[in-house]
């Protein structure tokens, strides 16, 4: 037994007397988790407000997951670009194509397709163009023999110094470098003489191989030159744009461009798909059609423009592409340009021959989706952009139709929902389809709703848009 201290008893006692006895002992208390909770308030993520399209879910919370990069842009959102992460059979198709259909809802909205994707001998979107009455364009080699779709370089849509811009990337991303001083010279007065001295029609590249072939004498005298030294710059560059005329890409960019395109209508699909993606013709028709939309889609009325490029590392693996569609990016911002890349692996990219940049065009995506990973990726990919150690970690084990949302910072796991008028045009892809007996009443009541906000929240986007337009 401890021995009696007067000291500590008083000072005890003199405390006690002070502030109330310094402890109790509590018996424990044993009670239900449905009781306990209460202690446990809930909690949950802030979202991303309540002006835009519904994507779905958040996944821990339940609550409505709603994502508009023009509603977002400023404050929440330094830029509007989106990249979409993920291995095939997760979700990624039906996440775009559900969110350009809710887009396209809205009266100012405008979306163009690069869809590199084939389904039945047409494009991944072909279903989609069809429900809207809108005829895709389709850039085939073997059909523009026959009188197919022609986009043509050198179309007078095009600004002077846009046409030269888009022959040099053509140039550079087939011959796999820069082109030397020399031989830009000899592009260049080939250009300019072409220019100059077809009027009566569209200029096209077999005028320009024509002149690079055989110069004219001023051309060489301008920069008093001999007139053999301006030929033998120019031969290699011809050789290249050649096989645009008379080669594997013949056909689609030989001729003026096709009468009847319409950049006016809401969805504009590109139909890449029976172009060998992993050929150079791939960078070539994306260096092309970037440029072409730059100079004659891009326009500034007010509109709000969506850019959506399936199989993007054929973009951004190409350094001459990808500069090119940077630049496209920092001038779209300006006007209203939404840019989503969507990206199988992002190993792709940053370990491909353009990997500074792609770290450029990454850095300008604020909103990033991640689908499932395998785990060695996914670190990959949290490390590259700075995901918490707690998504890195659950992106190998998401079901399909659930990823990760960073957006400018703001993580989320969101569970995707697609309506059964969405449903048809989006599950194209017979092993990726549910049956209808897979889904539970609860999912049956959810989509009831998610329908009914959808359609309320596009009315009460039409109205603030009209509203909008009475001001102005």
């Amino acid at each position: 037994m401890a021995a009696f201290d007067p000291l500590t008893a008083v000072t005890d006692a003199f405390t006690s007397f002070l502030f109330g006895k310094t402890e109790t002992t509590r018996l424990p208390v044993r009670t239900s988790t449905g009781q306990a909770q209460a202690v446990y308030l809930p909690t949950a993520a802030p979202g991303l407000g309540d002006s835009g399209v519904i994507i779905g879910r958040e996944v821990y919370s339940g609550k409505g997951y709603i994502y508009d990069p023009f509603q977002l842009y400023g404050q929440q959102l330094p830029a509007p670009h989106w990249l979409v992460l993920g291995e095939s059979g997760n979700g990624k198709s039906a996440l775009e194509k559900t969110y350009v259909l809710r887009q396209l809802r809205f009266r100012d909205r405008q979306v163009v397709v690069l869809d590199a994707q084939g389904e039945d001998g047409v494009g991944e979107w072909n279903l989609i163009a069809e429900q809207m009455g809108i005829t895709p364009i389709r850039l085939d080699p073997m059909a523009a023999l026959d009188g197919g779709i022609r986009l043509n370089p050198l179309d007078p849509a095009i600004t002077t110094t846009g046409q030269l811009a888009l022959l040099r990337t053509i140039i550079e991303v087939a011959m796999g470098h820069g082109l030397d001083e020399r031989a830009g010279f000899a592009l260049k007065v080939a250009h300019s003489y072409v220019n100059e001295t077809v009027t009566d029609r569209q200029p096209v590249l077999t005028d320009i191989v024509e002149q690079l072939r055989h110069p004219k004498q001023e051309s060489a005298e301008a920069m008093n030159v001999a007139l053999e030294d301006v030929r033998a710059w120019g031969l290699d560059v011809a050789l290249v744009l050649d096989r645009l005329v008379d080669g594997d890409l013949r056909g689609m960019f030989d001729g003026p461009t096709t009468v009847g395109i319409d950049l006016d209508a809401p969805l504009i699909v590109f139909d890449l798909s029976h172009i060998d993606r992993n050929s150079i013709a791939m960078p070539i028709l994306m260096a092309i059609v970037g440029v072409w939309l730059e100079h004659t889609w891009i326009r500034p009325d007010r509109k709000k423009r969506i850019f959506l490029v399936e199989e993007a590392w054929h973009i951004i693996n190409s350094p001459f592409v990808a500069q090119l569609f940077q630049r496209l990016l920092k001038f779209g911002r300006r006007l209203g340009l939404s840019f989503v890349a969507v990206v199988h692996h992002l190993s792709d990219v940053v370990d491909g021959a353009a990997a500074k940049e792609a770290a450029a065009i990454l850095k300008m995506a604020s909103t990033r989706t991640i689908y499932a990973q395998k785990a060695d990726e996914a670190r990959a990919t949290g490390q590259v952009l700075g995901l918490p150690r707690w998504a890195v970690e659950i992106i190998p084990t998401l079901s399909p139709g659930i990823a990760v949302w960073d957006v400018n910072g703001n993580v989320q796991v969101v569970k995707h929902l697609v309506t059964e008028m969405e449903r048809p045009l989006v599950f194209t892809d017979r092993a990726m389809t549910e049956s209808a007996s897979s889904r539970s009443p609860l999912e049956d009541t959810l989509a009831e709703e998610f329908d009914a906000e959808t359609e309320s929240r596009a009315a009460a986007m039409e109205r603030l848009a009209r509203a909008d337009e009475t001001v102005a």
